[in-house]
């Protein structure tokens, strides 16, 4: 796994570039960064080079006033795209990435063969009155987010299944609360490199012109869970709705909004492989 950080005509940009093939883009959420690799879990690395940039504010890829921006982030991408000659990929809008994935697919056709929406975000968020949104902005505030996580990490240590079930119910609807050692495992390597930086704060804002899914013209495929705490089902339905080309799968999976978590995911897997 080669992670390098590098400056292309619309600024610098890290990220890490895993395996050989057809190239799969990777647009991760929030909290984490291209050193995450849950993503690309059970997918063959002899099969697909897997491209993950960190997105702007998060890991090593500064937040400016020329990136921050869902477009403008995709412009950033598309020149990674160019410097490391990648002619055309696959695109994955996870999360909060979602956003970022489809300005790609909208306004550069000729770069993307197909999308794929995974837990994502098709739409503002949260408006400013939200509980979520008011109290985000002051924990993930990029003054205050390293000891929120600090704290967090110290807490997960002392208290893992408290901390896990609180997780749990922060991302998924599903009751009762239920895992297994394998999956706490998984929650745990997260964690251990979870930092919101600047990104998250910025991400709690963005937003597109809805009449950029209509441009959308590449096959889509769009795969939500119903269970889902972190991001409404409607997000997917709406995507659906305006994606010409798409095809929607809603799942009933535990872990609701970490699709890649539980034996589910075989379910989510068989259709992400028969579709890439």
């Amino acid at each position: 796994m080669t992670i390098k950080t590098t400056a292309t005509e619309k600024g610098m940009i890290e990220y890490c570039l895993h395996g050989q093939g057809r190239t799969i883009l990777i647009i991760h959420g929030g909290h984490i960064n291209c050193r995450e690799a849950i993503f690309q879990k059970r997918l063959d690395p002899n099969k697909f080079c897997f491209l993950t940039p960190s997105r702007p504010g998060y890991g090593n890829t500064p937040l400016t006033e020329t990136n921050k921006t869902p477009k403008q982030a995709a412009e950033l991408y598309v020149a990674l795209l160019d410097k490391l000659q990648k002619k055309r990929v696959t695109v994955i809008g996870i999360s909060a990435g979602g956003l970022t994935a489809l300005e790609i697919a909208a306004n550069f056709p000729d770069r993307v063969d197909n999308l794929v929406l995974m837990s994502a975000l098709t739409k503002k968020w949260f408006t400013e009155t939200d509980k979520t949104y008011r109290s985000s902005k002051i924990i993930f505030n990029p003054k205050i987010e390293r000891i929120t996580w600090l704290f967090y990490k110290l807490f997960f240590s002392l208290l893992p299944k408290s901390m896990t079930r609180i997780m749990f119910k922060a991302l998924s609807k599903y009751r009762p609360v239920q895992y297994t050692q394998t999956e706490f495992h998984e929650l745990k390597q997260m964690i251990i490199n979870m930092r919101s930086g600047q990104g998250f704060y910025n991400d709690l804002d963005q937003n597109i012109d809805q009449e950029i899914l209509q441009k959308i013209v590449c096959p889509t495929l769009i795969v939500h869970s119903n269970t889902d705490n972190q991001v409404d089902v409607s997000h997917a339905q709406n995507a659906k709705d305006k994606i010409k080309n798409s095809n929607l799968t809603i799942f009933n999976n535990r872990w609701g909004h970490m699709l890649w978590f539980g034996d589910e995911y075989e379910l989510v897997l068989a259709k992400l492989k028969s579709f890439v």
